[in-house]
């Protein structure tokens, strides 16, 4: 992927999850994101069986699993849902 990284936005259920993360766990929902947001590709699609669903994808990174959906005009991630099951 060319340019600049995409910008990471939280939906408020997002943001109410990544403030009752332990540090450890709120370090590794950046990690990911920035590389998301340097590939927003790279991880893979939420619902494969879905023709139209490509823009909503799955990070999982032991415990932590982030749903995040990619808007292509306005070069940002959504993220949709954490969970962390640490």
């Amino acid at each position: 992927m060319t340019g600049a990284p995409y910008a990471v936005r939280l939906s408020s259920n997002a943001a109410k999850v990544l403030d009752t993360l332990p540090g450890q766990a709120e370090d590794m929902v950046w990690d990911v994101l920035d590389a998301a947001a340097t590939d927003p590709w790279g991880f893979r699609q939420w619902n494969a069986d879905d023709p139209e669903g490509g823009d909503v994808r799955y990070a999982s990174v032991g415990g932590l699993s982030l749903t995040y959906w990619v808007n292509r005009p306005l070069r940002h991630l959504t993220v949709l849902s954490i969970v962390w099951l640490g």
